[in-house]
């Protein structure tokens, strides 16, 4: 008795089937022949290897450029911070695939790959024969190469935005094939099998997002393409076919009846025997195994520093011409990106700002520290560490540290912590720190004349300025300083002439955040020297840390270094470094700032091991902000607090528009505020942050000022005239 077909069909039956499947055999092999063109071409064709001399001499040159990889930030310990990518994919080379992996994927796609050329003539007719038989398609017969044809045209017509050619890729014609049989010529002329294979492996999509061999293991097993195991690889390579049916994180069933076809494929070919076929089919899927891998900055740790990051990559000209391109690269190029971020003192400044005030208080805080000499930023912190949805409480777009060109929302006045350019534009013009003044708890200035960079101007309208901090009467830079004493620093700016106190400004980093005022626009305004500019916390870290390094000024940077994906350089911006001001300014700055540590406004935020420090307090009108922006010559920082403008609503009946954050209780912590730079922003925010930082650092000391520039005074960290209260508030508008 004829025994059945798998139909279950006997007898004339079957053999009316096979005679069926004979004819169409032969009307098919003729059909093929005329669609390859040439009878010639097509015996070629059909003789396997031998095809590439004949269809090979057609201009089909295939275009093989390097596959979209995942990009990495690092932080300053090595440890992986964010990814970027499009597609999120690891290149890794074949032996650091499984042997067993790479059995799989043969034994269900195409078994002969080592013994056919870009064309299975036997797999491609049986194709075409299921196909004619069942009237649709049944079998696809692509050979692998023709399969990585077809997967490098989809993702280049991503890449390029072409929805078009994604869909002219996957199209069901036989135009297509004959293209992708073109393409295969040309990919088996210029690659080995090892190759094909290995790219084939790294380019394929094996669904819920995971792109090639070495992610699809991470994410649904936690392991490597190096280490998977039988049941594991039968099941990745079951997903080629259809990754969205066969995706086990959803569809689990449909995916392991899936990988036992391959397992029984395997077990077919004798690649396995019946004893590894039970085990691996007796496999259960965990999904507890599955990992997601996050793409951007959202949901990471320090998502504010990673946008920095992202922001300064598109900036960056060696990614790419236009941002545009600079973004292609970011997120399909594979790049190793390094950066100085050190987590723990991350965290510290993070805690400390967190302790003062929380995400959903309606104040703003930050805290920037950064290396003096080279520009890296080495912590970024703020009380709204989430981001998200802004219109949700505690969450936040907006990085509060930076300028909107960087991500901020908006500036904040900065108050007396602009005294500091006042000082330095003075010493540079040859005034000593023993200048003296009557500086009056009240004085008005209107009508005086003061050099702008148009020439001399007066002051126009009414303005009277007057002390907060109860120190007045004769003094010199360094009680004015000690004192935050306005009347002093405003006649000093006057003679000085605002121009030179706004290049001074510039010079030293200062960025206003406000587009339409930038620093030069303030050259006119005399207030400029009590802070009434809009500026990011980073700026000013940045600006102050130009007096810790001796004069020299370095943009802030994040980047320490950025590879490719064949691990080559690439160049970074770097933070311009270079001598804004004398070494003698510098060391003269260093002694009267230090002197506001010591016997002034900012002593309560010296830190406890007594190392040399310099500082200043700021507070703005009507208490709306305080600062504290101080350094060593390791680190210089920038703590403030701020009433958040953009949340107006919740500040009506809790935090007066009299008295701002003075008296305020902050909700979330229980920290009743002062209102002074020195207590809120400076004891409780920058000292332990900086105390966390320089913890076990070595000591250093600034140099000396010249005597010129002393004139009188001692450079040391006593003998300086009675400390002075802290400062509270002062005007900062001509009215």
């Amino acid at each position: 008795m004829t025994p059945p077909d798998r139909s279950g069909r006997t007898g004339p039956f079957r053999r009316l089937r096979t005679g069926t499947i004979f004819v169409v055999t032969s009307i098919l092999c003729g059909l093929l022949l005329a669609v390859v063109a040439l009878p010639i071409v097509g015996a070629a064709v059909f003789t396997g290897k031998s095809a590439e001399g004949t269809l090979g001499a057609l201009p089909a040159a295939f275009d093989q450029p390097a596959q979209s990889q995942r990009s990495e930030v690092l932080d300053g310990n090595g440890d992986v911070l964010a990814y970027f990518y499009e597609e999120n994919r690891v290149f890794v080379s074949l032996d650091e695939i499984a042997p067993v992996m790479r059995q799989a994927i043969l034994s269900i796609e195409d078994h002969r790959f080592y013994e056919h050329g870009p064309l299975d003539a036997v797999g491609t007719v049986r194709a075409l024969v299921s196909n004619m038989l069942s009237g649709g398609v049944a079998q696809g017969g692509s050979t692998l190469t023709q399969q990585y044809v077809k997967m490098v045209q989809i993702e280049e017509a991503k890449k390029a935005g072409d929805e078009a050619g994604v869909q002219a890729a996957q199209e069901s014609s036989y135009g297509r094939k004959i293209r992708e049989l073109r393409f295969a010529i040309s990919v088996e002329k210029t690659l080995s099998k090892d190759q094909i294979l290995e790219r084939y492996l790294n380019i394929a999509y094996f669904g819920d997002g995971a792109y090639g061999i070495e992610v699809a293991a991470e994410h649904y097993f936690s392991t490597t393409a190096a280490k998977l195991t039988l049941p594991q690889a039968a099941l990745l390579a079951g997903l080629v076919q259809n990754p969205t049916s066969y995706d086990p994180v959803h569809h689990r069933d449909a995916a392991l009846q899936r990988r036992d076809v391959v397992l029984n494929r395997m077990a077919e070919l004798g690649v396995i025997d019946d004893t590894a076929l039970a085990k691996a089919e007796g496999t259960a899927y965990r999904k507890k195994k599955v990992t997601t891998t996050i793409n951007g900055c959202q949901g990471t740790e320090y998502p504010f520093l990673c946008d920095y990051v992202y922001r300064s990559l598109e900036q960056t000209p060696s990614l790419g011409e236009t941002v545009e391109q600079r973004q292609q690269t970011i997120k399909r190029g594979g790049l190793t990106i390094k950066t100085k971020i050190d987590p723990k003192s991350q965290d510290e400044t993070q805690q400390a700002v967190s302790s003062v005030v929380g995400p959903t208080d309606p104040l703003i805080s930050a805290m920037d520290l950064v290396e003096p000499g080279t520009g890296l930023i080495v912590a970024m912190a703020q009380s709204r560490p989430t981001m998200g949805d802004s219109s949700k409480k505690g969450q936040t777009y907006w990085n509060y540290s930076v300028s909107p060109a960087m991500g901020g929302a908006q500036g904040f006045q900065a108050g007396s912590i602009f005294k500091a350019f006042t000082a330095a534009a003075a010493l540079e013009k040859g005034i000593p720190l023993s200048k003296r003044y009557d500086a009056a708890q009240a004085m008005d200035f209107s009508g005086r004349t003061f050099q702008t960079c148009e020439g001399p101007q007066q002051i126009s309208g009414s303005w009277r300025v007057s002390n907060s901090t109860g120190v007045n009467g004769v003094m010199d830079m360094y009680r004015a300083a000690e004192s935050s004493v306005n009347t002093y620093f405003v006649q000093l700016a006057l003679e000085v002439g605002l121009c030179d106190v706004v290049a001074m400004a510039e010079k030293l980093g200062v960025e206003s955040s406000t587009a339409a005022a930038p620093i030069s626009s303030y050259a006119d305004k005399p207030s400029f020297t009590l802070g009434t500019v809009e500026v990011s916390p980073l700026s000013m870290a940045e600006a102050y840390a130009t007096f810790a390094s001796g004069g020299i000024h370095c943009d802030p940077i994040i980047l320490t270094s950025v590879t490719d994906s064949t691990g080559a350089d690439l160049p970074v911006p770097s933070g311009n470094c270079e001598r804004v001001i004398t070494e003698d300014v510098a060391n003269a700055m260093n002694s009267l700032l230090g002197g506001v540590m010591t016997d002034g406004t900012g002593r309560r935020a010296l830190t406890a091991d007594g190392r040399p420090q310099a500082g200043k307090t700021g507070t703005i009108d009507s208490n709306a902000a305080v600062w504290f922006v101080g350094y060593t010559p390791q680190v210089a920082g920038a703590a403030m607090i701020s009433i958040d403008n953009t949340r107006a609503p919740f500040l009506k009946g809790k935090v007066g528009s009299r008295s701002g954050i003075k008296g305020y209780s902050v909700p979330s912590t229980g920290r009743a505020l002062e209102g002074s730079g020195s207590g809120d922003a400076g004891q409780e925010i920058w000292k332990p942050a900086m105390e966390a930082y320089l913890a076990g650092s070595a000591m250093r000391s600034f140099n000396a000022p010249p005597a010129e520039l002393v004139s009188g005074r001692p450079y040391d960290y006593g003998n300086r005239l009675p400390g002075s209260p802290d400062e509270q508030s002062g005007p900062s508008q001509p009215r």
